[in-house]
């Protein structure tokens, strides 16, 4: 037993000099292997199971840090190294924000508050690559340290769980936004100078808020596995070839109320996932219909679905716009077109 306990500290101390020796390395492996998992998932969604799993895992590590580190000492003989376990829960962050970050970028709505969400992913990802702002930003404050892991898991979890368990958008947000509030919970009793029941209570309080606030926020959250390809709006439509038309940026009043109009998307989603969306048909920013789709992924060349308006208000001059959102309301992306007089 002492043997393989010597091979063990021997093979943690040399881990330990390459890492002190080649910093960057961490950096360039966690971007290659995130883009790299992005590239596979479609075929290997084990990928994306082992990232929320290791997330899971090393959230688990954050919170009974100390403990585990006794009973390794205990057990092995020697205490593993402060910077091996830096340098770890650093290139899990790197892996798995850079894993996500290529959903969140093709599904965000730019033009929407959508960009907030997926710029603060982008300004994380930045963070966890930069040693000065990872050790002394984030890791240096406990409190901040594991709220940078809550939204990093949150982000896994959203991108996950829809891929692996074939979960709905809605499904997915809300069993994520509930893993990452409840995990929360030891970081928010750390952060708290009070002592006996009030702590206690004043954390619980503390994360079902964070969990309100997170389900009011949904809007401005991507649905990370759907987004949008082909799009028209356009007055013809071929109902066998499944091929829209033309599509328009303006039409008139008249051709509008004569021959209706066609709002084509052709989504991406993953393999296995049924899902159910909305086109919302709204002018001036009013909404004027709502209309319902269900969607199942896999294709290749994504689902396409499509509705047809006839039926318009007597006003129909201005904007329009058709919203394309999840049952949660989250916004797959917008369509827009103008009517003139």
């Amino acid at each position: 037993m002492s043997v393989w306990k010597n091979r063990i500290a021997r093979l943690v101390g040399l881990v330990t000099e390459l890492l002190r020796r080649y910093p960057r390395a961490i950096a360039v492996f966690g971007f290659v292997s995130g883009l790299a998992s992005f590239l596979l998932v479609d075929r290997q969604a084990s990928l994306a199971k082992l990232i929320a799993v290791t997330m899971l895992v090393s959230w688990l590590w954050l919170v009974l840090e100390s403990t585990l580190r006794r009973c390794t000492a205990r057990w092995f003989g020697f205490d593993l190294p402060p910077p091996l376990l830096r340098y770890a829960t650093q290139m899990i962050h790197q892996e798995s924000l850079f894993f996500v970050l290529p959903f969140f970028f093709i599904t965000t709505t730019w033009n929407s508050g959508q960009a907030l969400f997926t710029g603060l992913l982008g300004a994380a990802a930045l963070a966890s690559i930069t040693d000065p702002l990872y050790y002394k930003g984030l890791a240096a404050r406990r409190w901040v340290f594991m709220s940078f892991h809550s939204l990093t898991l949150f982000a896994v979890l959203l991108t996950a769980l829809p891929i692996i368990l074939h979960l709905s958008t809605p499904q997915a947000y809300v069993w994520s936004l509930g893993v990452a509030a409840v995990l929360s919970f030891p970081s928010l009793i750390g952060s708290l100078k009070l002592a006996g029941w009030r702590r206690w209570l004043i954390s619980l309080a503390l994360m079902l808020v964070l969990g309100a606030v997170g389900w009011q926020a949904r809007l401005w959250v991507p649905p990370s596995t759907l987004w949008l390809g082909e799009v028209a709006v356009t007055e013809q439509f071929d109902d066998l070839s499944r091929k829209p038309g033309v599509s328009v940026e303006s039409i008139s009043a008249a051709q509008l109320k004569s021959q209706g109009l066609y709002a084509f998307t052709r989504i991406n989603a993953p393999r296995g996932l049924k899902e159910r969306i909305y086109h919302v048909w709204q002018h001036d920013g009013q909404i004027v219909d709502r209309i319902a789709l269900d969607i199942h992924g896999g294709g290749k060349e994504g689902y396409r679905s499509w509705t047809h308006k006839q039926n318009f208000p007597d006003d129909v001059v201005g904007d329009w716009q058709v919203q394309v959102v999840t049952e949660a309301g989250q916004m797959i992306g917008v369509l827009r077109f103008e009517v003139t007089p």
